[in-house]
């Protein structure tokens, strides 16, 4: 939370050609937020069921999913329930922040009313458990959602 997932996520699907973005929170906006099995199953059947109808729409070629998935076990679940077989190729890509800029946008948010005060633990959190994980890496500390957003694309050419 705070790393810019749906600004760079906006910004990648101006860049790129025919392309599709989700905001896996949006499947999971309740109130209230209720964090169970059950809802946790929800959740994923909602996403899974959005991002295949996208992979499977002759429309787009490139589809951007954003979410905070801090843990493997959570990317692991979404990929293996979608039919990656429509894709040419998946890019994991996990976007980072420095502490100080994570706090300085978190408290911004905090104070527009956006989000409680309980946001920054919980994110500083996450964000040192997703250091770990298996994915690509861009720090989007001291970037513009553009520049983070070019820096993926680069990062996701390197790789494919």
């Amino acid at each position: 939370m705070g790393v810019g997932k749906n600004k760079v996520g906006r910004a990648l699907q101006k860049k790129l050609p025919a392309c599709a973005f989700l905001d896996g929170d949006c499947l999971w906006d309740a109130d209230p937020f209720v964090v169970t099995d059950e809802t946790k199953a929800m959740v994923l059947d909602n996403i899974s069921f959005v991002l295949n109808g996208l992979l499977h729409c002759t429309a787009y070629e490139n589809v951007v999913f954003a979410w905070v998935m801090h843990e493997q076990e959570i990317i692991d679940s979404v990929l293996g329930r979608l039919d990656l077989w429509l894709c040419s190729d998946v890019v994991c890509v996990t976007l980072t922040a420095d502490e100080k800029t994570l706090r300085e946008r978190l408290e911004k948010d905090i104070a527009a009313g956006l989000r409680d005060s309980s946001v920054i633990e919980r994110s500083l959190d996450r964000a040192r458990a997703a250091a770990s994980l298996g994915t690509a890496k861009v720090d989007t500390s001291g970037l513009t959602p553009g520049e983070a957003a070019d820096r993926v694309i680069a990062l996701a050419g390197h790789i494919a």
